[in-house]
This record gives structure tokens, sequence and C-alpha cells, in this order.
């Protein structure tokens, strides 16, 4: 797999849970009352796991052609974290 074609795969990832996280954000506008703190606390783990994967991905994407794959080992760690909290969040709003 060429650099450019991880950094599309991650892109296109990204891209599907922000728009979930996007669906889920307009439900915590719904449903502020109640659950709204666990809705909150679900939220900014994703928003936290996205924005490493987000810095993962720009160190690979502005990494040498020598360097990338080392650099990849560290964002495919970012990657399993944020699909980790990603899963969590699904389970936990499509649970309500």
């Amino acid at each position: 797999m060429t650099r450019d074609e991880y950094v599309n795969r991650l892109k296109q990832q990204l891209d599907q849970w922000n728009a979930e996280a996007a669906k889920w954000e307009d439900k915590l506008e719904q449903t502020r009352a109640g659950m709204s703190q666990e809705y909150e606390k679900q939220i900014a783990s994703l928003h936290g796991r996205r924005d490493e994967v987000l810095h993962q991905m720009r160190l690979v994407q502005t990494a040498s052609l020598d360097a990338w794959q080392d650099l990849m080992r560290g964002a495919d760690q970012a990657w399993r974290n944020m699909q980790e909290a990603f899963e969590q969040a699904r389970s936990h709003f499509e649970n309500k």
C-alpha cells in the first residue's frame, strides 16, 4: 500500500465517523435534559480520539518517503483507539 492510499483510507473512514458523530451531536442537542452529561462525555472522548488520528495522519502525510512507514505504527494505534471509542459511543447512543 502506498502512502497516498493509506492516507486516503484514513480520510474516508474519518469522514464516515464524522458523519455519524454529527448525528449523535444532533441527538445530544435534542436530549439536553437527563442523559446529556453522558452524551457529552462520549462526544468529548470521540473528539479527542479523532484529533489524535488527524494529528497522526498529518504526520504520515508530511513524512519523507523513507519515514512514513515508521510513522504508520503510531497512526495505526491512534486508529485503533479511535475505532474503540467510536464503537463504545455507537453502542451507547444506539442503546438509548
